[in-house]
């Protein structure tokens, strides 16, 4: 199959996103062809461009947060057939392996290979051609590669769900949601009436506020410098909403009686090394802070308080894919959503066409959105 997508050729040049002809192969054993609705616009496809994530392959089909229709089905396929409405999990879980067994599916071994630059069995279903017109295989973002109308996805990427959920909220559900979501309701072990800090309000951040709200956080304070995001953060359940650790420190030991916050979730667009101990002076005696940002591959040096984080017996725990289980965990927030427990419709702060790929990056990197979504029009 013939249609277009956004291409990285040089990865970790900041030299953009280039939307041009792809070719698709058909799906293979246990893999499904989807067509898509939408696709998320993520912080992680654009630190494969900025070198955050560093990749040793090109090109990259960008793209991981995904939402669609089942159109054709490999080999081997028991549990999809053609028509089901279907989200793509950014993290896939084999159900086989020792973190899937032992319940910890978002540490599955096969989506430790998701940045290996092929499919899981070591090919590749996606084709361009470079400048001087040869064939080259594709790598694609978690083994999808959302920046196109169509995926050939392994069906242990792939969750269905109701028809009765929009495809273009339910895409989100693919990593941004449950990533901050998670990050409250399991990482942090929230309890009812906690006073919450979450530190950085984008779209996994303002999910981390709305997993909060959902545990029964007496106080979520949301920090962040964007005005807009601020104002966010309160439509979606913070009771407060500052722009710095400084602002937020003075608001915990005010509302605390000095003990420091109860949880601490970072969920900034890139964590450095001078970030956490800040988070971890405002945290209580016993308390748990969070990191579920992506940190620069090669850093090494971070500032922090040893001496005082082991004897006030805190937690540092970092948290991949908000430690949700996507077989479960994607059909209860569809559910939360249908009944107006979770917001998704207002995480889309504005939609795109691909070929605006590069100016809805550009609009995230500026903080205009919580979520920037592309739309595929039939």
């Amino acid at each position: 199959m013939k249609t277009k997508g956004a291409l990285l050729w040089e990865p970790g040049t900041n030299s953009g996103w280039s939307v041009e002809e792809i070719e698709i192969d058909p799906p293979q054993r246990r893999e499904v062809m989807v067509k898509l609705a939408a696709s998320g616009v993520c912080h992680s496809d654009h630190h494969l461009d900025d070198g955050v994530i560093p990749l040793p392959w090109a090109p990259v089909l960008g793209g991981h947060e995904g939402a669609g229709v089942v159109t054709e089905v490999g080999p081997e396929v028991h549990d999809l057939e053609v028509g089901d409405h279907v989200v793509l999990s950014f993290l896939p879980s084999c159900g086989k392996c020792r973190m899937c067994v032992s319940g910890r599916s978002n540490m599955c071994e096969l989506g430790a290979g998701v940045l290996a630059g092929y499919a899981p069995d070591g090919t590749h279903r996606v084709h361009a051609r470079d400048a001087d017109g040869n064939g080259k295989g594709v790598g694609c973002m978690s083994f999808l590669g959302t920046f196109a109308p169509y995926v050939c996805a392994p069906v242990d990427a792939v969750v269905k769900i109701d028809e009765d959920i929009p495809l273009d909220k339910a895409a989100l559900i693919g990593c941004g949601v449950p990533t901050g979501w998670g990050s409250s309701v399991y990482a942090a072990d929230m309890q009812l009436g906690d006073t919450v800090v979450v530190v950085g309000i984008g779209g996994v951040g303002i999910n981390a506020v709305q997993g909060a709200r959902h545990k029964g956080a007496r106080n979520i304070i949301a920090i962040d410098p964007v005005p807009f995001k601020q104002e966010q953060a309160q439509e979606f359940g913070a009771t407060h909403a500052v722009s710095n650790y400084e602002e937020a420190a003075k608001l915990v030991e005010q509302l605390t009686n000095g003990q420091g916050a109860d949880r601490v979730v970072v969920t900034v667009g890139v964590a450095y090394g001078n970030l956490l101990n800040p988070a971890q002076e405002m945290t209580r005696r016993g308390g748990v802070i969070v990191l579920t940002s992506a940190a620069p591959i090669l850093q090494r040096d971070v500032e922090f308080d040893l001496f005082t984080f082991a004897m006030s017996g805190k937690r540092l725990q970092g948290s991949l894919y908000g430690t949700t289980q996507s077989r479960n965990d994607i059909p209860l927030l569809t559910d939360l959503y249908r009944t107006g427990q979770l917001k998704l419709d207002e995480l889309i702060t504005r939609t795109y066409a691909l070929e605006d790929i590069n100016q809805a990056f550009a609009d995230m990197q500026k903080g205009l959105n919580l979520r920037g979504v592309i739309v595929y029009e039939d």
